[in-house]
C-alpha cells in the first residue's frame, strides 16, 4: 500500500512492571501492525493504515492488563517533519533480508521436488506479504523485491510446468474451420488445463475427425501437425488470451457463451486472473483424472464428458 496522508497515530502503552507477559504480547503486536517505535512503548502508525483500527484494541488490553493507555492523533507541522516520519517505515533492511534468503532458496530448487517447491513458494510468499503489508511508503527496495519476486516464481512455474508457452504480440487471425478438418493435432503430453480443454474444443468444435499427438518436447511436433499449446505452435497464447482463447476467436467460437465462460474459467486456471466458482472443482475433476489415467487419450475422453456438461451449465445461465 502507498500513504500520502500527513495524519499520524501515537499509541502510549505503560503496564506494571509485573506485566512481562502484556508487555511482550502488546510488543509483538504494535511490530505485526507495522508500527515505529519512538521509544520504549511508545509507537507510531499512518492513520490511514489499515492496520490503524486495531490500535484501539492494544489499549483496550492494556487498560485490562492494569496498565495506561493512549491513543493519539499526530499532524506533521511541515513537509520536513512529515520526511522525518516516513523514513521511520523504511522496509530496506527487511526486504535485504529477505532477498537474502530468497537468493539461497533460488540456488535449492534443482534439488527440490514438486511438493517442496510449493512448500518453498509458500513459505516464501508469507514472508513477501507481510512486508508488503506493512510497506507504507514503497521505494527502490520494493522495487526490487518484486522484480525478484517475480523471477523467483517464474523459476519455480518452469520447472513445475517445463514446456509453458509464452505470449507472444499479435492480432489473431480468423481462420475457415472447413481448412482444418481430418488434420493431426499435436501438444505436449500429461494434460493439464488449457491442452486438455484445447483438444476438447478442436474435438467438439472445431475439427470433428481431429487426430492427436502428445508430445514428449515441442521439437517431437512432426512438421504436418497443427501444433497447439507451446512456443512456436500454430496456436498458442496471444497477447493476455491463452490458448482456448485463442481458437475460439481463431475460429469465430467467441460468440458462444457457454465457451466464452469455459474460457475465462481456463484462463483463470492457467494463467491467473478473475476465477469462476467452478474453476476449483474442475481443478480437482482433472487432477483425479490424471490419477486414474495414464495415458492422454483415456484422460482427454474422460474429461471431455466433464467439460462438455459445464459447457451446458454455463451456456444455460442467465445473463447478468
Amino acid at each position: 500500500m502507498t500513504l500520502t496522508s500527513d495524519s499520524w497515530l501515537a499509541l502510549i502503552v505503560s503496564l506494571p512492571a509485573s506485566s512481562a507477559t502484556p508487555r511482550m504480547r502488546i510488543w509483538r503486536a504494535v511490530k505485526a501492525l507495522g508500527c515505529a517505535a519512538l521509544r520504549d512503548g511508545a509507537y507510531l502508525l499512518p492513520s490511514k493504515a489499515e492496520q490503524a483500527s486495531q490500535l484501539q484494541t492494544l489499549v483496550d488490553d492494556a487498560l485490562q492488563e492494569g496498565g495506561q493507555a493512549w491513543l493519539l492523533h499526530v499532524q506533521a507541522k511541515d513537509m520536513a517533519e512529515q520526511a522525518v516520519y516516513q523514513a521511520l517505515f523504511d522496509r530496506s533492511d527487511d526486504y535485504t533480508l529477505w532477498l537474502s534468503d530468497l537468493a539461497e532458496s533460488r540456488k535449492a530448487l534443482p534439488g527440490f521436488g514438486s511438493a517442496e517447491l510449493n512448500r518453498l513458494q509458500r513459505r516464501q510468499a508469507r514472508v513477501y506479504d507481510a512486508i508488503r503489508k506493512i510497506d507504507f511508503f514503497p521505494g527502490e527496495a520494493s522495487i526490487r523485491a518484486e522484480a525478484q519476486w517475480r523471477d523467483f516464481s517464474n523459476a519455480i512455474d518452469a520447472m513445475q510446468s517445463p514446456g509453458e508457452p509464452q505470449a507472444t504480440a499479435g492480432c489473431i487471425a480468423r481462420r475457415d474451420r472447413m481448412q482444418y478438418q481430418g488434420r493431426l493435432w499435436a501438444t505436449r503430453r500429461n494434460l493439464w488445463v488449457d491442452r486438455v480443454a484445447s483438444a476438447w474444443l478442436i474435438q467438439r468444435f472445431i475439427d470433428p475427425h481431429a487426430r492427436f499427438q502428445w508430445l514428449e518436447t515441442p521439437a517431437d511436433c512432426p512438421p504436418d501437425a497443427l501444433g497447439f499449446d507451446f512456443d512456436g505452435a500454430t496456436f498458442s497464447h496471444v497477447g493476455d488470451q491463452v490458448t482456448f482463447e485463442v481458437l475460439l476467436a481463431s475460429f469465430g467460437l467467441d460468440g458462444d457463451r457457454g465457451l466464452s465462460q469455459l474460457g475465462a474459467m481456463v484462463h483463470a486456471l492457467d494463467v491467473g486472473g478473475t476465477s469462476t466458482a467452478e474453476a476449483a472443482g474442475f481443478e480437482a475433476v482433472l487432477a483425479g483424472a490424471r490419477k486414474r489415467w495414464s495415458d492422454d487419450d483415456s484422460l482427454l475422453a474422460d474429461i471431455g464428458g466433464v467439460l462438455d456438461s459445464l459447457h451446458a451449465h454455463f451456456s444455460s445461465l442467465r445473463k447478468p
